[in-house]
């Protein structure tokens, strides 16, 4: 198989699209010539790792009460959008990036910019994420999640399209809707599997977006805990009775989560995917986010933890569910995988196939101009 120029698209909301796509950059480094495009906190994470160039990056914001607020959600993300779909600047200048390493395939973990700039420039796409298996499954949605799952599987497909070969991680099983669809399990990186569980007595707690997420009642039902809670996602650092505030990191939080007693977090496919793996219950506490949200029921439903409502939460869920911490873990060996090696096998396979529809002699738009992409690189660009 010939060495291609990969572009590859990482959300840049959250962590755990940077994690995912940790898990299986490095093989794809080895055969490939591969540029990482990502904004926000993936390129944070990746920079300094990976040739990587900042791009836009849209993502929920939040009002004082920590809940996302529609108002300044829209007003933050309105200039990015406007970007995207109507080929601003953003979107021109990443077309010069692509332009300037001849790029041939994009793979995309979630990112809208990549794709449509793949789709604008007639390169061949591979989607790689979890969210697909909302746009691009049969529909596997609870009764009272279910309108919600309908409209946010349109608006993905709308932002992203179809590509010609979509790959999902995921914790849970489900059905692919297209041909061209395959599902593996959790994406374990390197860390994860060189590290041996523990049983350790406290609790490991993780807040995505900590900074709004990390209330007062929160605060509160940890400090009530008769348990050490080591608590990462905040801005908070250092030990304060019974909690320990962690700066973050990709090895220590491993080792933590490898240790602790139990988990409480954000309902990020990611996370879950480790969690099981290490044989750790999750109390998940869902950003009002559809994908979360379903990812807490599924973690309910398949008994390896239990769910919560982060704006309500109290001491008595976190005891409740600390209880059925035996039956949680007496369902967690049927469910952990390592989807990593079969995702490598098949995106290998789907990079084969996508190649020889590769016209390496594609004429390159006049209107591009390599020299525009100096505006996007940062100082972990290639």
């Amino acid at each position: 198989m010939p060495r291609l120029r990969i572009a590859y698209g990482v959300m840049g909301y959250g962590r755990g699209h940077a994690m995912r796509t940790m898990s299986v950059l490095p093989a794809l480094m080895r055969e490939h010539d591969v540029t990482v495009f990502a904004g926000a906190d993936a390129y944070d994470v990746l920079a300094p790792r990976f040739p990587t160039v900042r791009i836009p990056t849209i993502g929920y914001q939040y009002n004082a009460r920590g809940s996302h607020s529609l108002v300044r959600t829209l007003r933050r993300n309105f200039e990015p959008m406007t970007d995207l779909l109507f080929h601003g600047e953003g979107r021109a200048a990443i077309e010069a990036e692509f332009a300037s390493r001849d790029i041939q395939l994009v793979i995309s973990d979630s990112e809208a910019w990549t794709h449509r700039t793949a789709q604008k420039l007639g390169l061949p796409r591979i989607s790689f994420d979890h969210v697909g298996i909302i746009a691009y499954c049969k529909p596997h949605f609870p009764p009272e999640l279910w309108a919600v799952g309908r409209r946010d599987a349109w608006g993905y497909r709308a932002l992203m399209g179809v590509p010609e070969r979509i790959l999902i991680s995921s914790f849970y099983p489900a059905e692919p809707a297209y041909p061209q669809v395959r599902i593996v399990g959790p994406m374990l990186r390197d860390e994860v599997l060189g590290t041996q569980p523990s049983d350790g007595d406290y609790l490991l707690a993780y807040f995505n977006k900590g900074e709004h997420q990390y209330l007062p009642h929160v605060d509160r039902a940890l400090r009530l805990l008769d348990c050490k809670v080591v608590v990462y996602g905040t801005r908070h650092r250092g030990e304060d009775e019974n909690l320990d505030f962690r700066a973050p990191s990709v090895e220590g939080f491993v080792r933590d989560l490898a240790g602790c007693r139990a988990v409480l977090s954000t309902a990020g496919n990611q996370l879950i995917g480790e969690a099981i793996h290490f044989g750790k219950p999750i109390l998940a506490v869902p950003e009002n986010a559809f994908e979360q949200r379903l990812n807490a029921h599924m973690i309910e439903r398949m008994g390896v933890g239990a769910r919560a409502e982060l704006m309500t939460l109290s001491p008595s869920d976190i005891d409740g569910f600390l209880g059925n911490l035996d039956w949680h873990r007496s369902n967690m060996k049927e469910h952990a995988d390592d989807g990593r090696a079969e995702a490598l096998r098949i995106l290998r396979g789907y990079i084969a196939e996508l190649s020889r529809e590769i016209k390496t002699t594609r004429k390159r738009p006049a209107t591009l101009r390599a020299a525009n992409g100096a505006q996007l690189r940062g100082a972990g660009s290639a």
